[in-house]
């Protein structure tokens, strides 16, 4: 099970951004004042002030007037103000009761509390924060696989017993059954980047050794001799998320889209050719820039002449889980059709 760290999004307040009106983008239709409501995410909210939603934390400003500021609840009020010549957000009021603050007496009740918003629809991502993972070829060639079965089949599922080499020293007792997927490939020098680790199986180790025995609880696939294993490191994961750009400039390209979608949109989840070894960090917000197209132009003295239209910005994204040489970001914004091979840069 994913561990999730927070019930909503923390404002990060841990170190202070300079800001002045002249470098935040502001919305030009922002409201002076906004009620939050059931629903919303914090990327929603700062997209109704902001034009660059990931600019937040450089305009919210915590009010120690009001009890746990740092995260926002339905029925929060929001005010915007300029301060100094700098525009800044703030709660302006909260209803205690929308959180649950009540006073009790001893007897046994039921009372919904209301919880922090979100930075972003989790849902969305939900599926990809434990598996599929991106797995290397050292890493394939070293990973434990399934010689045999218990059984007398030529496959298995849930229930069964696999033979595995080599678990001789195990990490925890959960393993994943994993089979090699698609291969990443960096568009610009051709080189193979990693692989996509297509989630077969959970299982269970019941015993170490050369072989071990390991016991199928839950499948998506049948599972066949040559599969991989890995530990299931999924409790590593949260979902706190601090949207920031990139501290040192960076360019890269979207290099494939998971869950088989033919269109890229809003809340779907791409794969970048950078990672932790390019500096890549999650809560990273990246500009999406769409090829220029190459087109003939008639009226030139030349015929046959072809001009380059420049880069249009498409939208904004932003990374929640990074590997060594790519990763997997959720598209926050898009303004235009993204495509794969289009391009990403650091604000």
């Amino acid at each position: 099970m994913v561990l999730r760290a927070a019930l909503g999004w923390l404002i990060p307040l841990i170190f202070s951004m300079s800001a002045t009106a002249d470098d935040i983008r502001l919305n030009p239709a922002h409201p002076a004042q906004y009620r939050v409501a059931e629903g919303d995410t914090l990327w929603d909210i700062a997209g109704k002030f902001l034009q660059k939603p990931a600019q937040w934390p450089r305009v919210w400003h915590s009010n120690p007037a009001v009890k746990n500021s740092n995260y926002l609840y339905p029925g929060d009020e929001l005010a915007f103000t300029i301060v100094n010549g700098k525009p800044q957000i703030s709660i302006a009021s909260r209803n205690q009761a929308t959180i649950g603050y009540e006073k009790l007496s001893p007897t046994i009740r039921e009372t919904p509390l209301a919880q922090a918003i979100k930075l972003l629809p989790t849902t969305a991502i939900d599926q990809f924060l434990s598996s599929p993972k991106v797995v290397t070829e050292d890493e394939l060639a070293s990973a434990p696989y399934i010689l045999g079965f218990a059984s007398e089949h030529l496959i298995a599922g849930a229930g069964d017993r696999v033979y595995v080499r080599t678990i001789t020293e195990p990490v925890g007792i959960n393993y994943t059954i994993y089979r090699k997927g698609q291969a990443y490939v960096d568009p610009d020098s051709k080189e193979t980047l990693g692989y996509e680790a297509e989630f077969i199986a959970d299982t269970t180790l019941q015993k170490a050794g050369d072989p071990a025995t390991l016991l199928i609880n839950k499948t998506n696939s049948e599972v066949r001799a040559g599969d991989r294993l890995m530990p299931n490191t999924a409790n590593e994961i949260t979902l706190n998320y601090f949207p920031r750009p990139p501290e040192k400039p960076l360019n890269g390209s979207i290099i494939s889209v998971l869950n088989g979608v033919s269109q890229i949109g809003q809340f779907h989840t791409v794969v970048l050719n950078k990672g932790a070894a390019d500096d890549l960090a999650v809560g990273h917000v990246l500009d999406i820039y769409q090829h220029g197209k190459l087109i003939t132009d008639p009226y030139a003295a030349e015929k046959g002449t072809a001009v380059m239209l420049p880069d249009e910005l498409a939208g904004s994204l932003m990374v929640y889980r990074v590997f060594k040489h790519v990763s997997y970001a959720l598209i926050m914004q898009a303004s235009q059709a993204i495509h794969v091979l289009d391009k990403v840069q650091s604000p």
